[in-house]
């Protein structure tokens, strides 16, 4: 049997883009402390998210993936597996990004492809998701809102991924907000999602979330690690840490799948296509 250690973070990251990094480097020793072998920080932990999602935040600083602060964030990962959500400057355009690092370097690399309300005022959206070998395991990142959408995961899954890593900056709700975050009805939807995109592709999930306020927003932070059967083996609730847990990821996922196989039993000749015109049928009901 080989066991994974796995974490994942909800703690707050501002535009000190410096203090991010002493953050993080404190959250790797912890991490690395406890045996972690794959670590999760939240989205946009290097300079931190936007301050609203109204159309006219600033937004945090524009990195490149090849730069010194990438580099700076692979040393500081060393033999450990680490995921970080970054602003990724590529060509003029801007992206909300995830990369994926060792000390060797990159792994991967994801660019938000799912903008919600007027993110896209800042970022320009990605155009595709795909896994990759690490030596934690194969994976599939996705950042934030791109977990609503059950074809993101999926894709993920049939690509091979046996860990899913969604890195986020989910705040609680915008309209009737709940003076306890735990009841808060967007942090139920984070966590349904979670499970959900777990379950219905029977992977390891970990999701990691910006927790206090930035701006005015109010974020859920409940990070968490889910199994293949949608349970959350660890979660941090809605205050700052790190959720770890310990799992053979592949008995795990062949346990999952062996009587009832979600990947392996899908028919897909049998589920239409888009119909013409569908798309703008959609949008123009809402």
């Amino acid at each position: 049997m080989s066991t994974l250690r796995m974490a994942a973070v909800a703690a707050p990251f501002d535009r000190d883009l410096e203090g991010d990094f002493e953050r993080i480097a404190a959250l790797i020793a912890t991490a690395r402390a406890d045996g972690v072998g794959l670590l999760a920080l939240p989205e946009a932990c290097l300079g931190g998210y936007l301050a609203n999602l109204d159309g006219g935040a600033d937004g945090p600083p524009p990195l490149d993936v090849d730069g010194p602060e990438i580099k700076r964030l692979a040393a500081l990962a060393g033999d450990m597996v680490v995921a970080a959500g970054y602003c990724e400057h590529d060509g003029g355009r801007l992206y909300n990004s995830v990369v994926c690092v060792t000390g060797d370097g990159v792994l991967g690399n994801h660019r938000k492809v799912h903008q919600p309300l007027s993110e896209d005022a800042t970022y320009r959206a990605g155009d595709g998701f795909a896994a990759f070998d690490t030596p934690a395991g194969r994976l599939g990142m996705l950042i934030c809102y791109d977990k609503a959408f059950p074809e993101s995961a999926r894709g993920l899954a049939l690509d091979g991924a046996e860990i899913g890593v969604c890195v986020s900056a989910w705040p609680g709700s915008r309209t009737n907000p709940s003076a306890d975050l735990a009841r808060d009805r967007w942090k139920r939807r984070f966590d349904l999602f979670d499970q959900a995109r777990a379950l219905e592709n029977q992977i390891v999930w970990l999701s990691a979330n910006q927790s206090g306020t930035f701006g005015d927003l109010r974020f859920v932070a409940s990070a968490k690690i889910v199994d293949p059967g949608g349970e959350v083996l660890a979660g941090t609730g809605v205050a700052d840490g790190i959720a770890v847990a310990e799992l053979d990821v592949r008995a795990a996922l062949d346990t999952a799948r062996r009587s009832m196989g979600h990947l392996r039993d899908r028919r897909p000749e049998a589920y239409p296509a888009p119909a013409a015109g569908g798309e703008a049928l959609a949008a123009a009901r809402y």
